[in-house]
């Protein structure tokens, strides 16, 4: 039997290239060896003021993108949190075993709380049992995060222990699966920081929908350095660097070969190039999410999801309620 594997993205906007090689492209790979849930986690987006119209659009684009991205519905379950009811469920009851000070210790909450004049939510402080829940409904072995959620990974693994010895043993313990030492695309304008959605330049992100001509202009104005030289040395030359990532990542060629092929060339060559494989790459990719994006075939994929998703997850809620004491206790003929 193929070990479980849960993974839960907020749908807070287009997603960018970084997203794609950095996660997705693994979701994909992942498939094929595992029994892999994929959840639109859009409860978790309104933890922060959301726009109504905005998520909606973005829960469907999100899902249309994991379908384009290579996720095959055959192999993989794929849903929307906010449809499976069990994880509201599961989220109370873990908040009913987690303590404020561990709530209150998570990174993300004391970040955003800390900011001066930002006012946050009751639900951004406790997330982390609904997050918890997400990962055991699914009776999840493996949990694939970046170093930022290892500590919302920990405290889901001690929330499950607590609950196994003070009700009984009713949850499997995931495992966290750290990303391997694989590429982390940076910013185009600041190749010492990550890309980011967020970022305030929009000539620092190429975001995976962006047309061709976008995508050309924003590898044209990428931070390069003087030197002229393309060689790979992410210390010196952090920039050129990023670049050969990009395109060693899409291309399936090493950074030797990618290096190769610019030999005596210039920025100029250089960038189109990166350009060319990134606009090649992608183009499948968004073609077949424009077919998704408003087609029966994405209602009918995530109307599946939903009710795989809603078998499991409801019947992890009633162990977890009979374990607590909760409701009716029928009695069960042997």
């Amino acid at each position: 039997m193929k070990k479980k594997i849960f993974s839960g993205v907020q749908p807070t906007g287009v997603i960018t290239l970084g997203n794609y090689i950095g996660a997705f492209r693994q979701f994909v790979a992942l498939q094929d060896d595992f029994d892999s849930i994929f959840c639109i986690v859009d409860q978790h987006a309104i933890t922060m003021p959301q726009d109504s119209k905005e998520l909606h659009a973005n829960i469907r684009k999100l899902a249309a993108t994991y379908l384009a991205a290579g996720i095959d519905p055959n192999k993989s379950t794929l849903f929307i949190q906010s449809e499976v009811p069990a994880h509201a469920q599961a989220g109370w009851m873990l908040q009913c075993v987690a303590t404020i000070g561990e709530l209150e210790r998570m990174t993300q909450f004391k970040d955003k709380s800390s900011k001066e004049g930002v006012s946050v939510s009751a639900g951004l402080l406790t997330y982390p049992p609904l997050m918890a829940g997400d990962i055991l409904l699914y009776n999840t072995n493996i949990v694939p995060v970046g170093d930022d959620q290892k500590q919302h990974i920990e405290l889901t693994r001690d929330l499950a222990e607590r609950f196994n010895k003070r009700y009984g043993k009713t949850f499997v313990m995931p495992e966290i699966q750290l990303p391997k030492n694989g590429a982390r695309i940076k910013s185009l304008q600041d190749p010492t920081k990550k890309m980011s959605k967020s970022d305030d330049n929009t000539k620092a992100t190429i975001r995976i929908l962006d047309e061709p001509k976008q995508i050309e202009k924003k590898i044209k104005s990428a931070v390069t350095d003087s030197e002229g030289i393309v060689r790979f040395d992410v210390e010196n030359k952090p920039g050129v660097s990023n670049l050969l990532i990009i395109e060693s990542s899409l291309t399936n060629k090493s950074i030797d070969e990618v290096v190769a092929k610019y030999d005596g060339k210039g920025y100029g060559d250089f960038k189109a190039g990166v350009a060319a494989a990134v606009i090649e790459h992608l183009a499948p990719i968004q073609a077949r999410y424009n077919e998704l994006i408003d087609s029966p075939e994405l209602d009918e994929i995530l109307d599946a999801g939903r009710d795989k998703a809603n078998a499991i997850a409801s019947a992890t809620v009633t162990r977890m309620e009979v374990a607590m004491g909760l409701g009716r206790q029928v009695k069960r003929k042997k």
